[in-house]
């Protein structure tokens, strides 16, 4: 299904004070093309919850998970260290669904077959999930989940393949924008450009190699390879090795070669 630009327009938050009409946006087009709710969040690795700009909580006053068991996910943030869909967001970038037979991809991924289901109800906190996983600047992972009101329901595959791309879309815009908005200042590593040699040093000294390591693997000398990682240091703004790497991390500058 195509999503139009004015629906893409209902969603995107360009202030503060657009937060919550946007939310309410990516709520209501959801409602409308599958009947399905949505619990979203900008980052699954931390605590705090998506809120308007009046601090009102946004899974609870807009998407509707406000008590018991709905309440849940939002209220106990460890669950995305344990539930099957977060984790399932960490290996995969395409929208997907899930139930405790197994995560449904338009493309195999192994990585996901080697995840844990067992008791998926009680940790998923429902029977099945269309996904999608949202991967930010930074190495940040949103996630937007659409489920069904019956929470028994385990089979969410004809709302998939008929509208998941375009729920992916819709969420994608909400949250990146969301994050965008509320986003606090980050030192200047926008124009960072590192080299080919600084990039080879970081990637070696990731996997753990010394500079003498990395000397004998790149033929450099262990002081050609101190100015390399040195030199990477202070185009990202970090304060030692370990920082460096961070940032070098987060910015995809070491993603892993296959």
């Amino acid at each position: 299904m195509n999503v139009s630009d004015a629906l893409l327009a209902s969603v995107r938050a360009s202030s503060l004070e657009q937060i919550r009409p946007a939310a309410a946006a990516l709520r209501d087009a959801v409602a409308d093309l599958t009947g399905l709710r949505c619990a979203v969040t900008d980052n699954i690795a931390v605590q705090e919850p998506m809120k308007d700009a009046a601090g009102e909580i946004l899974a609870s006053t807009v998407f509707g998970f406000d008590r018991g068991e709905d309440a849940r996910w939002w209220r106990f943030p460890q669950l995305a260290l344990t539930s099957p869909l977060p984790m399932a967001c960490r290996f995969e970038s395409e929208p997907f669904w899930c139930n405790a037979q197994g995560i449904h991809t338009p493309t195999p991924n192994l990585l996901l077959s080697a995840l844990d289901l067992s008791n998926f109800r009680q940790r998923a906190l429902t029977s099945a999930a269309v996904v999608a996983p949202i991967h930010l600047p930074f190495g940040q992972i949103a996630a937007a989940s659409f489920l069904s009101p019956d929470p028994e329901l385990d089979d969410l595959s004809a709302p998939f393949e008929a509208h998941g791309q375009a729920l992916a879309l819709l969420a994608r815009t909400f949250v990146s924008s969301y994050v965008k908005v509320t986003e606090r200042r980050r030192p200047a590593v926008a124009s960072a450009l590192l080299t080919k040699r600084e990039v080879e040093c970081l990637r070696w000294a990731a996997s753990g190699k010394t500079n003498d390591e990395i000397g004998a693997i790149l033929n450099l000398k262990r002081t050609t390879v101190r100015f390399h990682i040195r030199s990477a240091s202070v185009k990202l703004d970090a304060v030692n090795r370990d920082q460096t790497l961070f940032k070098a991390a987060q910015l995809g500058f070491l993603a892993m070669i296959r």
